[in-house]
């Protein structure tokens, strides 16, 4: 059987710990975090927090998901339209990718679409059509339809370097 995407949400604040016992299961999941530079007392430091609080991302097929009910912190599967809602593969690895290049990233909440396709809006130059990637000033976009949201951030114009995303057969070079 094929392995799909899926969402659990869990109890609030058990994401750490509802990823856990879904490794120690051995079943893949996936917990984006978001870098946050926070001021104490004169000092920055960078915290860790789950990018979408109560959310995990599961890797299974279809027979395994009941199976996810007995994890400890999971409260239920989210469904759209009667059945287990689907992510696919490509807004995981979008996820990843932002996640690992940019901090302080913002939620948006947008209206959710499974016929549409993920996009990266970034900041200055570039457009292609299909997966759109373009890019604007200093901000940083990705648009994922399948869950209801748009991951913003600011890119840091004076560290960054050239790199490459892959989208799908297309890649592109991002250049500030």
């Amino acid at each position: 059987m094929q392995k799909n995407w899926y969402i659990v949400y869990t109890k609030p604040k058990w994401e750490k710990k509802v990823s856990a016992a879904l490794t120690k299961r051995k079943i893949e999941s996936f917990l984006p975090f978001n870098r946050k530079q926070v001021t104490y007392l004169r000092k920055v430091k960078t915290e860790q927090e789950p990018l979408f609080p109560s959310y995990v991302f599961v890797n299974t097929t279809e027979t395994e998901i009941c199976k996810l009910k007995f994890i400890e912190g999971i409260v239920s599967l989210i469904f759209w339209k009667g059945k287990p809602a689907i992510i696919p593969a490509e807004e995981i690895e979008l996820i990843k990718d932002f996640t690992s290049h940019h901090q302080n990233i913002a939620l948006e909440k947008t209206k959710v679409n499974v016929n549409e396709v993920a996009s990266a809006i970034d900041g200055s130059r570039y457009s292609m059509t299909g997966n759109v990637l373009t890019i604007k000033n200093t901000v940083m976009k990705v648009n994922l339809p399948s869950i209801g949201f748009t991951l913003t951030a600011k890119v840091d114009t004076e560290n960054s370097q050239p790199r490459t995303i892959s989208f799908g057969e297309k890649d592109l070079m991002l250049q500030s």
